[in-house]
């Protein structure tokens, strides 16, 4: 078992906004010391001082995930600060909207080195301390779309496909190994944050999560309950997990319904043209914050708190009813 959040040291990166920011001020309201990186130290301050009004315990350490140089001394801060690591989640993540003959290779480059390489290299980081002190949970961020590609995101979901490829042989070590460290990845679908607004779009109009869009927060919430809790995957949002599961059943299925009216393209577009602003090789000069423009499109997640964040028996149960109904009605 992982110890309670009160008494644990939590790293995240990508801590600046968005998903990242709310799992840094959640962890610190339970009462885990949290370490902050990014690349936005501006932003970082900000997070720190709320959690530290709050009375909660947080650390900044300004870090770029596309240097192992870096992460290797946000691991050793880290350490050096508190004295162990329990939990680290790797959620520093960009976007680029657009074709693949459009997308330029230094771009490419750039977006592999953050959500890939940043992953790796965090993980690494993050092993061989875990290792050396005996517990530890690494929580990796893929997406919907580790499972099931759209067009208009190849950077990314490459991106992603790779996060969970990764995972699952980070997993497959430690498992050999038979080390006490849980490795987990989460599979978030659309959530309503900032990163929208950060990615590089070159649809000619500001990029939108599909929907349906869930909220920060729910995210936030699953990822405490598996750094309390060892999971091997965690969707949050019942469109990740319907995605997932179709793309399972059959991948030549779900391409034809992507392209059904064209709708994964055009729902991924807004009506609002590009502002040409980007987070894609340098941080937004701005505050940060956790939400982003997209409240009309956003619900709940019932998913995650009736399924995942539940015994093992409900997140076995519910998806094998799911499925047999899909099995029955295919037969009919």
């Amino acid at each position: 078992m992982a110890h309670a959040i009160h008494d644990q040291v939590v790293v995240i990166t990508g801590a600046s906004s968005g998903m990242g920011r709310e799992m840094a001020l959640k962890f610190a309201a339970k009462g885990a010391s949290v370490v902050l990186a990014a690349r936005n130290e501006g932003a970082l301050e900000m997070v720190a001082l709320e959690i530290r009004q709050n009375g909660g315990t947080a650390h900044v350490v300004p870090t770029d995930v596309s240097s192992w140089e870096q992460v290797d001394s946000l691991a050793q801060e880290a350490m050096t600060v508190f004295g162990q690591i329990n939990t680290w989640i790797n959620d520093a993540g960009v976007s680029i909207y657009a074709t693949v003959e459009e997308t330029d290779p230094e771009e490419f480059e750039q977006l592999i080195h953050i959500n890939l390489l940043g992953v790796i290299y965090g993980s690494k980081a993050a092993l061989s301390r875990m290792r050396a002190q005996g517990f530890g949970t690494i929580i990796n961020f893929g997406s919907v779309l580790s499972d099931r590609a759209v067009p208009l995101q190849s950077a990314y979901i490459a991106s992603k496909f790779g996060v969970k490829g990764f995972t699952q042989a980070l997993r497959l070590e430690v498992m050999r190994e038979r080390l006490p460290i849980n490795v987990t990845l989460v599979l978030p679908a659309g959530v309503n944050t900032p990163f929208f607004s950060h990615a590089r779009s070159k649809m000619g109009v500001k990029p939108q999560p599909l929907p349906p869009v869930y909220k920060p927060e729910a995210v936030a919430d699953a990822v405490l309950y598996a750094a309390e809790h060892p999971r091997r995957d965690v969707h949050v949002g019942g469109a990740s997990w319907m995605f997932s599961f179709g793309q399972r059943l059959s991948p030549a299925l779900m391409d034809r319904f992507a392209l059904i009216g064209d709708w994964t393209a055009r729902l991924q577009k807004t009506n609002e043209p590009d502002d040409r602003r980007d987070n894609l090789f340098s941080p937004v000069n701005e505050p940060g914050q956790v939400h982003g423009e997209f409240e009309h499109l956003t619900k709940p997640s019932l998913y995650a708190r009736l399924v995942e964040m539940q015994p093992t028996w409900t997140r076995v149960v519910v998806p094998t009813l799911f499925a047999a109904a899909v099995f029955f009605l295919r037969r009919r």
